[in-house]
């Protein structure tokens, strides 16, 4: 397996959209990230920023979007449709939370509100293809997610049908995205039913191990459930398409520990930080991708629960650019390395 030199510094700019200037506008928000070093950008599907319904269907927007992006001299890395996944599956118990995340003419509606999702999905496929895209990001929704740990138990059954009806949702987006050639990375992430390698694996099993499923990498996530991300990376990394850099820690005490979550995000046990405050082993990390010829991007995700945003932003550029592994292309040895045939390789092993 071949080493690579993993691309960025990038940056997620869900968080960063406003409508105020620079964060409203592509060519706002691509000069932004240019001036701190960026060299990627990971974009929502926001109407501020793109039409998706547009890049699926007009090739000559899509080199206008992208003419912007080479202006300031910097690659679109992902589209992301991070709300509109979580839309494909909604336990009814989140209904008007996240009707939020849809149309007025979808909401209080669950099918049409699937149905716009999914619709969405569809067309971000073909966006990402004429956009030259090779990954998506998104979140898979959850059905199961109420019963991750359940009192009363949970019905024999339950998990499986859950499970079943996720893979019948979003196998034809699937298929659809395996027509345009990208690859769907699910953000491996607590709330989605898609929440660690077990559920992960599960997922894939019910879509017949589709190829085109595969995985979003934020190691935040796992530090809050006590996983052990570096081992994921040897696991899964084959199906690691997309990488969210972002740091976390995970500080129990006497009172609260993994689901001490009813607190505000600085009072938990577990809590986002900006890169270097938190736990992360990001040297180890970025080892892993770079041995296993990780070829995407390092994807800043700013969420610290303390340091403000765009300080955050301004220190990140910086951190990734730093633990990127330039490969090298000769062994650090080869000065010592001389010319043997196949003989002497005989009589060194007594083999004559």
């Amino acid at each position: 397996m071949p080493l690579r030199t993993i691309q960025g510094p990038a940056i997620f700019v869900a968080q960063y959209i406003s409508d105020d200037a620079p964060f409203n506008s592509l060519d706002g928000i691509c000069g932004w990230a240019a001036s701190l070093g960026y060299k990627g950008i990971q974009i929502p599907l926001d109407t501020r920023l793109i039409d998706v319904e547009r890049a699926a269907h007009d090739t000559d927007y899509c080199a206008s979007l992208q003419a912007v992006f080479r202006h300031h001299g910097v690659q679109l890395t992902e589209l992301s449709s991070h709300l509109q996944g979580q839309l494909v599956a909604v336990h009814p118990a989140y209904d008007s939370l996240f009707d939020g995340f849809a149309p007025e003419h979808a909401r209080g509606d669950r099918v049409a509100r699937q149905r716009w999702a999914t619709e969405v999905l569809l067309l971000a496929a073909q966006a990402s293809k004429n956009l030259g895209l090779k990954a998506h990001a998104t979140f898979s929704g959850a059905l199961a997610w109420p019963y991750i740990y359940p009192w009363p138990q949970r019905p024999e059954g339950l998990v499986e049908a859950a499970f079943e009806e996720l893979a019948k949702r979003w196998r034809p987006i699937l298929d659809a995205f395996d027509a345009c050639g990208v690859d769907v990375a699910f953000e491996i992430h607590p709330g989605e039913d898609l929440h660690d390698g077990v559920s992960f694996e599960r997922f894939l099993d019910a879509v017949g191990g589709h190829r085109r499923a595969c995985i979003l990498y934020d190691p935040s996530h796992f530090v809050l459930q006590c996983l052990d991300y570096r081992a994921f990376v040897d696991r899964y990394h084959e199906k690691i398409k997309v990488f969210h850099v972002k740091d976390a820690e995970f500080v129990p005490d006497g009172r609260q520990g993994v689901y001490g979550g009813f607190g505000d995000w600085t009072q938990r046990a577990g809590r986002f930080r900006a890169l270097g405050d938190g736990q992360v082993d990001f040297k180890g990390i970025f080892t892993r991708l770079t041995r296993y010829g990780y070829e995407g991007w390092a994807v800043l995700e700013s969420e610290c629960a303390f340091k403000d945003k765009i300080v955050c932003a301004e220190e990140g550029a910086g951190f990734i650019k730093e633990h990127i592994i330039p490969v090298a292309e000769t062994a650090f040895d080869d000065f010592a390395a001389a010319k043997v045939d196949r003989r002497e390789i005989d009589a060194l092993l007594g083999l004559e």
